[in-house]
């Protein structure tokens, strides 16, 4: 297993081609930063939305047996 040396800059591909981190300005830096940022709180939200849905579905579920089942004691 090859050691990774402590002091070896560290590679960043962006469209499609490789850049020094040590290349870039801190304001690119910081750009790249809020995009990983934005593309985990995007994950997060999306995971989010999935559990939302699935929860208002079950209580639409719930809600539509609970009226059939009070139509069926009426009749």
């Amino acid at each position: 297993m090859a050691k990774k040396e402590k002091n070896e800059p560290r590679k960043v591909t962006l469209f499609d081609k490789e850049y020094l981190e040590d290349d870039l300005t801190e304001d690119q830096k910081a750009m790249i930063n809020h995009i990983a940022d934005l593309e985990n709180k995007m994950r997060g939200t999306a995971f989010n939305l999935d559990q939302l849905t699935v929860g208002k579905e079950a209580f639409i579920s719930r809600l539509q047996e609970s009226l059939e089942s009070e139509d069926e004691a009426e009749e």
